[in-house]
């Protein structure tokens, strides 16, 4: 029996027990605290995401465009999580501050996100906020802007990039504009339904209704229709207006000038080639109606048969017209077209 069990011996004193590694139990306890920190931190967030973006829903039933403060700026654009995009005006709407552009652009915003909040597409993945310079003076120096209103989109992850800003300058402020930019940023598409406006329709109606009555009373005599003075004037009118830009003031919206709100200087002329002011486009419309009555009074001196000293001082008075005022012209156009080298008395 001893002899037997030498071999069994032998084999049980060649196994060695399977413990586990020194320290190795500090270790896994540490791994499932940090998985259960890792999940409880993951449920905060989400917690935090569902209540930030239950309160902007709130918001958004109530008003279309909500204001922001500085404290709600932060929490609800700078802080994480957030998983939608929110489009925010950086305006001045306080009468003291007599900014006339950022009341108009703010009718736009507002057509804008109301076609936004109650179209069928409305989802929580986008919204529309406003800061007010008098509200988040602190907003605007952090983001370091100068001049409002200007338009932000704060995608849902990381920072704003340049393409971000809206190119107000450039493209004007209209709903519709602003509406393909959003789309160019965030893949939603809105389809602007701006309230009704018979303004056209009304003076229209007028105009009509004026012409009728002009020809009515005239009905006996209609000579003035066939007065080529009369037609080459309303021809001139719309002439001036078509190339002062009227039409493109129609399509893009443009504010009328730009007052710096520092110093509160007016500027009537912008200084790029791609924009325009309203004003500026009125400039140009009577620039060129004096160089055209520069033109007709020239034209007059020479093929009248008048007086000899009559003719001349229409023919000095129409030169000076053309002379000054196409100078003036060109140093609007030199202001626009930097590094344009002509110029005329006026630089």
């Amino acid at each position: 029996m001893g002899a037997r069990a030498a071999p069994s011996r032998r084999r049980q004193a060649g196994r060695r027990p399977r413990y586990l590694p020194t320290g190795s139990f500090p270790f896994l306890l540490l791994l499932l605290l940090l998985c259960i920190q890792l999940g409880g931190g993951q449920k905060k967030k989400e917690n935090l995401l569902a209540e930030k973006v239950e309160q902007l829903m709130e918001w958004s039933s109530r008003r279309s465009v909500f204001r922001m403060n500085g404290d709600k700026f932060r929490k609800f654009i700078k802080a994480p999580p957030r998983n939608y995009s929110m489009i925010v005006m950086f305006t001045a709407l306080q009468p003291q501050r007599q900014c006339s552009v950022c009341r108009l652009a703010n009718e736009e915003y507002q057509i804008l996100a109301n076609s936004w909040r109650y179209s069928s597409a409305f989802c929580n993945k986008l919204f529309f906020s406003k800061v007010d310079y008098d509200e988040g003076t602190d907003i605007f120096q952090q983001l370091n802007i100068n001049s409002a209103p200007t338009f932000m989109h704060f995608p849902p992850k990381g920072r704003p990039k340049r393409a971000d800003t809206f190119d107000l300058q450039r493209i004007g402020f209209a709903a519709e504009q602003l509406a393909k930019w959003i789309a160019d940023r965030t893949d939603v598409h809105i389809r602007v339904f701006r309230p009704p406006n018979y303004s056209g329709t009304i003076a229209l109606a007028l105009l009509v209704s004026l012409v009728g009555g002009l020809l009515y009373l005239r009905r006996n005599n209609l000579e003035f229709i066939y007065n080529k003075t009369g037609w080459a004037m309303v021809s001139l009118c719309i002439v001036f207006a078509m190339t002062s830009g009227q039409m493109w003031n129609h399509i893009r919206g443009p504010p009328y000038a730009h007052k710096n709100p520092h110093n509160g200087q007016v500027s009537y002329i912008h200084g790029s080639s791609q924009v325009q002011f309203v004003a500026e486009s009125h400039i140009i419309l009577v620039l060129n109606a004096a160089i055209t009555m520069g033109m007709v009074l020239l034209n007059e001196a020479a093929t009248s048969k008048g007086d000899v000293g009559k003719r001349r001082i229409i023919c000095l008075v129409g030169l000076g017209l053309v002379v000054f005022f196409f100078s003036f012209l060109l140093s609007i156009f030199r202001s626009k077209y930097h590094g344009y080298p002509y110029s005329f008395l006026i630089k």
